[in-house]
């Protein structure tokens, strides 16, 4: 039946693609991780612009003051110092991991939380108006994507993927 000689022919075909397709991925990967490593060796490499960017937007719940007036009083350091390096230490770190496929899963998880309250925090459109809600909607949008890349990598993992099955028409039809 020429319709086998097809399917063998779309199965051959699947398997050879299969084999450039860890490039593409590994290609991916690191370019999807450029912004990650930027932006985390920028918050480290400036800490006080940072920091100040932290203080204006994130409020940190009254429960935590007992919390983190002790962090502050063990380290010598304000919460929102504290938070900017933890923030760029994250992005970087982060980034440069999944960048080499190395804890992908792990870190791809742990940016989709962090992307997720930085757009909560920094990215408030909702309550804005018009040129500044427009603008930090669309930087929300961004991140919903750059979540799903990382919803993408994390599904992915480490490990091959194996080849998905392909449709074969049975011998014959009885009714």
């Amino acid at each position: 039946c020429s319709d086998h000689n097809w399917l063998n022919d779309a199965d051959a075909s699947a398997q050879s693609s299969e084999a450039k397709m860890p490039a593409f991925v590994a290609i991916g990967r690191f370019l999807f991780s450029v912004i990650f490593i930027f932006s985390g060796a920028s918050k480290l490499l400036d800490l006080t612009a940072t920091a100040q960017s932290i203080t204006d937007k994130v409020v940190l719940p009254a429960v935590l003051a007992g919390y983190t007036s002790q962090i502050e009083g063990a380290t010598g350091m304000p919460m929102a110092q504290l938070l900017a390096i933890a923030a760029g230490a994250l992005e970087l770190i982060g980034g440069l991991l999944i960048a080499i496929n190395f804890g992908a899963r792990f870190f791809a998880i742990l940016l989709i939380f962090f992307v997720v309250a930085a757009t909560v925090y920094f990215h408030d459109f909702w309550n804005q108006t018009g040129a500044e809600a427009k603008g930090n909607m669309i930087q929300a949008l961004k991140n919903l994507s750059i979540i799903g890349g990382l919803f993408i990598i994390a599904g992915i993992g480490r490990s091959p993927r194996l080849p998905e099955p392909v449709y074969t028409e049975p011998a014959s039809h009885t009714f």
